[in-house]
């Protein structure tokens, strides 16, 4: 199961950069004029989580493997992308594909790099990028209705739970509120939103770049953002795009370390950046452990134990029997399987069981 993070933005604002520092290569290009990437360029990440070396320390397993997440650099969007302006017509497709996007919003100055709206202000940047992508759901929509409502009137049933579902979506396009603000009423509801594939549906964060000095703290540039976010329920993450491309260049763990505690800093700002990635997602971890490999697996909040064990394989679904389960917290405390047995932690659950973030799971 793959889960894509789109990271968006206007140019210049310094997209590549924090991909390239994030994914610890220079295969994103940077540099400092619009539309320097073109084709988006796709990069895997393994998710950082202390528990997992927990894990297999208990278990002496041969092999640890981490969880990854997704990163797509989309090129850069000016106004009017809704209108085929710039590379719009192929931003917006390459945001469709993604799970959640990234919005990177400049909130730094530097005469050296131009900004291509002539001054630096995220609220508006922000702002920019949500109507581009609101205006066109709005046309894909308008032009989708009534075809739509033909279906429903010839007794279409799908057609006729659909009408009044994309006629709200409308009714909060046209008062410039994403797709995302409309609630669904059932979870069949969901789905329909869902299978409309609107970019506004999609979950948002905002990462702040700021400069050097600002990236323990922030700045006024980065509160701003924070204000506005925090009104829409969105997850910030506050990173210096140009700090983290110097940490991804040092050879050992522990100079990054002593690098990020000079600056004031606990984590680097992939560390920031993936978790509120999850958190936009609604993803939680399951491991398996065992003497050959400790594994981490992604899933969705609230998922049962069958689909859980499809992530691994597909016929694990199919043939599920129970799901032999312990809590993380008590797999270490006891000191592993044998020990959460005896302490009577150990569980065997059914299909109907929610996974729980940081469950130690084995299928039957």
């Amino acid at each position: 199961m793959g889960f894509q993070c789109g990271i968006v933005g206007l140019p210049n604002v310094g997209k590549s950069t924090l991909f390239n520092a994030l994914l610890s290569t220079m295969q994103a290009q940077a540099a400092n004029y619009p539309f320097c990437t073109i084709e988006p360029n796709v990069g895997r990440v393994e998710v950082p989580d202390d528990r997992i070396q927990k894990l297999a320390a208990i278990a002496s397993s041969a092999k640890v493997i981490p969880t990854q997440l997704e990163f797509v650099d989309i090129a850069g969007l000016v106004r009017g992308a809704s209108k085929g302006e710039g590379l719009g017509n192929q931003f917006l497709s390459h945001i469709r594909e993604v799970d959640a996007i990234i919005y990177v919003l400049r909130c730094f100055e530097d005469t050296d790099i131009v900004h291509v709206e002539g001054q630096v202000n995220p609220l508006r940047d922000a702002d920019i990028v949500e109507t581009e992508l609101l205006l066109a759901d709005l046309e894909s929509l308008e032009k989708r209705l009534p075809a739509t409502q033909k279906k429903a009137k010839g007794g279409d049933k799908d057609a006729e739970e659909l009408v009044p579902l994309m006629e709200r979506v409308l009714v909060a396009l046209n008062a410039n509120q994403p797709a995302r603000t409309v609630l669904a009423k059932t979870p069949a509801e969901r789905k329909l939103l869902d299978h409309m594939q609107l970019l506004t549906t999609k979950p948002v964060m905002y990462v702040c770049n700021v400069d050097e000095a600002s990236a323990a703290t922030g700045n006024a540039l980065s509160a701003q953002v924070q204000k506005m976010a925090e009104g829409r329920g969105a997850p910030v993450v506050v990173v210096s795009a140009r700090i983290e491309a110097e940490i991804s260049m040092l050879p050992t763990a522990e100079e990054k370390k002593e690098f990020l505690e000079s600056l004031g800093l606990a984590e680097t700002g992939l560390t920031r950046v993936i978790k509120a990635g999850y958190q936009v997602l609604n993803l939680v971890t399951y491991f398996t452990v065992g003497p050959k490999e400790t594994r981490a697996w992604t899933i969705t909040a609230g998922m049962l134990a069958p689909q859980a064990a499809g992530v691994i394989h597909t016929d694990f679904e199919k043939g599920f029997i129970r799901a032999e389960t312990i809590a993380y917290a008590d797999y270490v405390e006891l000191g592993g399987e044998a020990g959460a047995k005896k302490a009577g932690k150990f569980r065997l659950e059914g299909k109907e069981y929610a996974v729980q973030d940081g469950d130690v799971l084995h299928f039957r």
